[in-house]
């Protein structure tokens, strides 16, 4: 990969200050054992540096074809894969997600209570694709102690080996919504749904499908939802800070889930890939839809993707409910499978109109079309919330554009 920064246009000693404060506030001091960045502008790519290791057991330093677990950014890709299907008209933003799964046409509501004494009331309006993608549905993670949960844990609704994305809705069928659709926002199991939704509507197995209308056409050569053998030695292994903030290794990378086809294909959180392969995805976008030629998602599409879907055009700290995501709130809309900067002033953030989401393992990406830019940083440190790796890049890349 060639870098140029200053076609790119930057300041070539302003942004190599990404590399001084990574080192010196990450690396050297352990909080993080390793990571990646990426950063692009006009086509160009002005930086791409690995920093530390992938493997601090083994002392197997970070590479530019280092495999990541992206977790929930796979939630962008599984949004541009339903919107496919939306493009050859087999489906409405508005029309109800009962219409594919028929189970769900009398999802009830939580109002009180709990287990024997839950009390629920009718859906005032169908839950719909627009919620779905906009985690606007109702559902849930099935995680905390709210009562809803309570019910998501009783059924046993997981994303694991054993479970299936049939069974899986099957289940989602028997727990009330938390919430009447469209009226709040949570962070929630819905891309997931969204997964099953792509598979029922093509008639294809949901891997299959990204194979062969994403990763295909846009060259994203390793990612996938498991690391193939030949291919794991690149993986990196995944951290955890504890309370005492030194790192536990919580998944070895040579006695990983990841090295196995799972059951379960999580269009939520499960795919694995390169730094390289999303900033294809990410240049794809950034080119309204098409990259090297191939389109894989109408301009018009994506224009539509990226506008704010919050009811009334609020923002998060209007809609949110929980505080369990990858973004802050102020000033922060979301669309169909994207948050959204809406303001410079309301985020307190240099950039406006950019579109972004995150992974549970720290790793984030943001396109900014009104800059032409695409950032992607990859790390493997849970939870995400740990650091503000993606206001702290914000601030020294958007501090060396010199055009």
């Amino acid at each position: 990969m060639k870098i140029d920064a200053r076609a790119a246009g930057f300041s070539e000693q302003r942004l190599t200050r990404i590399n001084q404060h990574l080192t010196e506030n990450y690396i050297d001091n352990g909080r993080i054992h390793g990571c990646q960045v990426l950063v692009a502008r006009h086509g160009y790519p002005a930086l791409f540096e690995s920093y530390g290791l992938k493997d601090a057991e083994r002392g197997q330093a970070m590479a530019a074809d280092t495999i990541f677990r992206i977790y929930s950014m796979t939630k962008p890709i599984t949004s541009i894969a339903l919107m496919q299907l939306y493009e050859r008209g087999l489906f409405q933003l508005n029309d109800p997600v009962h219409r594919v799964i028929p189970q769900w046409r009398d999802h009830r509501v939580y109002l009180s209570g709990e287990g024997q004494s839950l009390k629920t009331e009718t859906a005032r309006a169908p839950m719909t694709f627009r919620h779905v993608l906009s985690h606007c549905s109702g559902l849930t993670y099935g995680s905390s102690v709210h009562p809803v949960d309570q019910e998501y844990q009783r059924v046993g609704v997981r994303r694991s080996d054993g479970e299936t994305l049939g069974s899986f809705v099957e289940k989602l069928a028997q727990v009330p919504l938390r919430y009447q659709p469209g009226e709040q926002w949570l962070y929630s199991l819905a891309t997931d749904v969204c997964g099953y939704l792509v598979e029922t509507l093509s008639g294809l197995p949901f891997d299959e499908y990204l194979q062969e209308y994403i990763f295909g056409p846009l060259g994203m050569t390793d990612t996938a939802f498991h690391v193939a053998p030949e291919k794991l030695d690149r993986f990196a292994a995944n951290y955890q800070r504890r309370t005492d903030k030194t790192l536990k290794l919580i998944d070895d990378p040579l006695d990983s889930s990841y090295q196995h086809k799972p059951d379960f294909f999580s269009g939520g959180g499960g795919l694995t890939g390169t730094t390289a392969d999303y900033y294809r995805f990410c240049e794809m976008l950034r080119g309204g839809g098409q990259l090297d030629g191939v389109r894989v998602i109408g301009s018009r599409t994506l224009q539509l993707m990226t506008q704010n879907h919050l009811k009334g055009g609020r923002d998060l700290t209007q809609m949110a409910i929980g505080d369990f995501s990858e973004t802050a709130y102020e000033g922060v809309g979301f669309g169909l499978g994207f948050a959204m900067t809406l303001g410079r002033v309301e985020s307190g953030q240099v950039a406006s109109g950019d579109y972004y989401w995150g992974g549970a393992a720290s790793t984030i990406f943001w396109v900014d079309p009104h800059e032409d830019l695409v950032v992607v940083f990859m790390t493997q440190l849970m939870p995400s919330a740990t650091f503000n790796f993606r206001g702290q890049l914000k601030n020294i890349i958007y501090g060396a554009i010199e055009d």
